[in-house]
């Protein structure tokens, strides 16, 4: 089943991998996508002082503040997306409602916000620990008592992601990851790092791809320029990992990474490793 929210007039063709205008926008399209960048800001500062004080209410209760931290990403992220204005195809979201560990494919700024408004309640995110210097989500992220580690330092990291599978475990929680580990510069698929495997194997949470086609279009890394341009999110089946053994992880990582091979459009897919002369002979 699939939902489409936000309908503007995109400039683009399609979300498949045809051309977009990205080069060359005018002065006009950059003008009012700063107006909706700012629009964004003034609402984000709004929802997080409202939720950062019912948060600081909810101290002593850190499983409320994980709920009341999806409430505020269901909220902020569906309007946001509305400001921003990409048209957002939703495809069998029926497979987002169990507990599970989400994966999504990173190649924007928008990926985070749409996981913040798409992923259940009861679900929290693993992050890099300077996620507390972003502004406005990084402090309610810590608030909302989601997961940070260290990814310079491997033995900490390490531990924080066994502490957060014990912690999903025993609160009954979803988890939310970016298996590629960094975002993408041109919003090509990258290698899968293994902590979802570990988790899964720790948890025997079902794994749920989300792929998302397009974001990199609509916001390119490193700037704030928004394009109203389509956007794609697919939810997949769960992939069960009640058998899975610690002896084949990274057969595991390839099954799922295969999975968005086959799911991405062209212009998405990683490109193929030139030839080498033995190759050739």
């Amino acid at each position: 089943m699939a939902v489409v929210a936000a309908p503007v007039n995109a400039t683009a063709k399609g979300v498949s991998g045809q051309r977009v205008d990205e080069e060359h926008d005018g002065l006009f399209p950059v003008l009012i996508s700063w107006v909706r960048v700012v629009l964004c800001f003034i609402l984000m500062s709004l929802t997080t002082t409202i939720w950062a004080l019912v948060m600081v209410v909810l101290l002593p209760w850190p499983h409320q503040r994980i709920k009341q931290g999806n409430i505020y990403g269901h909220v902020t992220g569906r309007m946001v997306m509305w400001i921003l204005g990409n048209p957002v195809k939703i495809e069998d979201a029926e497979y987002s409602k169990g507990k599970a560990i989400y994966i999504c494919n990173h190649a924007s700024l928008l990926d985070v916000i749409l996981v913040m408004w798409l992923t259940p309640t009861g679900a929290v995110g693993i992050a890099k620990k300077e996620i507390i210097f972003y502004p406005l989500l990084g402090q309610l992220y810590v608030l909302a008592n989601h997961l940070r580690i260290d990814r310079s330092n491997p033995k900490a990291a390490i531990k924080s992601m066994n502490e957060a599978a014990v912690t999903v475990v025993k609160n009954q929680l979803s988890l939310i990851i970016f298996p590629e580990g960094t975002r993408s510069k041109t919003g090509r698929l990258l290698p899968f790092k293994k902590g979802f495997v570990h988790l899964a194997l720790q948890t025997r949470r079902p794994i749920v791809p989300i792929v998302f086609t397009g974001t990199h279009r609509a916001c390119r890394k490193g700037g704030l320029q928004f394009r109203p341009t389509p956007i794609s999110v697919r939810f997949f089946p769960p992939i069960r990992t009640d058998s899975w053994t610690s002896d084949k992880v990274e057969d595991y990582v390839k099954l799922v990474h295969d999975v968005y091979l086959k799911a991405l459009p062209p212009s998405q897919r990683p490109l193929p490793l030139p030839e080498t002369n033995d190759s050739r002979s």
